[in-house]
């Protein structure tokens, strides 16, 4: 096995590395077709489920909940998409693949490169599965073009600083079977306490500070902003949070990837140096 110091680190072996990694995700998601399945069916079933069920039962002042909902549908399926990374770091684990990776004169963060860019791309293909369904409902982006891309930019760029939240979840759990129940402990009180679906200030007093500081509701809110999707007059929260909400997201993928970043190389290079 080769030593730390014969492990090439320059940044083009490195870009080389990651993008070695990523193709191998992609390729296993063509083995696999479910996953492309799941991957866009589930999308189209959130925006189908929510715009016909409940937007008879909720109503949105000076806007229709349709409108109101596509952005918390949009962020609800990224996050949610982020946990392939934790399952699948927990899965290559399990099966040995890391020791079959350590061997190889790679750079130790390669791994988790691929994994968390495959997981973009999944996350990329499910956004533009949402957003075709949502314009079939009736949703539109009523703002100019380069603030819609900067809103899917937005929601992109929150997803992946999240992916390595979750691989690093993943190489702290002794079994895949248990991320998934991580993952829900987790993502469930982040989605529905939160402005996703319906509006914050109609929660209990309790609910609504915590969602007012809810990073999801943050995204949520800078995500209708972006697309041009807030209604008219509607009451925006006192928290800073909520009257800065891009910021706040960016912040926030700056604090998850500074973070989790270094603690999952960190992580691996341990896990595989056992």
């Amino acid at each position: 096995m080769p030593n730390a110091a014969s492990i090439p680190t320059s940044v083009g072996t490195w870009i080389s590395d990651g993008w070695i990694t990523t193709r191998r995700n992609l390729i296993k998601i063509k083995r696999v077709p479910d996953i492309l399945v799941f991957t866009t069916l589930q999308p189209i079933m959130f925006v189908l489920l929510f715009t016909y069920i409940y937007s008879g039962v909720i109503t949105i002042p000076g806007s229709s909940y349709t409108e109101f909902i596509m952005a918390g549908i949009f962020a609800q399926t990224v996050v949610f998409g982020s946990t392939y990374s934790g399952s699948a770091m927990a899965q290559d684990l399990k099966d040995g693949i890391i020791d079959r990776f350590r061997t190889l004169p790679m750079s130790p963060s390669a791994v988790l490169i691929g994994r968390t860019n495959g997981d973009l791309c999944i996350n990329a293909l499910s956004m533009v599965v949402m957003m075709l369904t949502g314009l079939i409902v009736g949703w539109r982006i009523n703002s100019s073009f380069w603030e819609g891309v900067a809103g899917v930019a937005l929601l992109l760029l929150f997803a992946y600083a999240f992916s390595w939240v979750m691989a690093f979840v993943g190489m702290s759990v002794r079994s895949p079977e248990v991320i998934n129940n991580v993952a829900f402990l987790i993502l469930f009180p982040l989605t529905f306490i939160s402005n996703a679906f319906v509006p914050a200030e109609t929660l209990p007093p309790v609910l609504q500070t915590i969602a007012e500081y809810n990073p999801v509701s943050a995204l949520v809110q800078a995500a209708r902003e972006l697309f041009g999707n807030v209604p008219p007059g509607a009451p925006v929260g006192d928290a800073w949070t909520q009257q800065y909400p891009i910021a706040t997201v960016l912040i926030g993928v700056a604090v998850m990837l500074g973070v989790f970043v270094p603690l999952c190389i960190r992580k691996f290079v341990r896990i595989s140096s056992h």
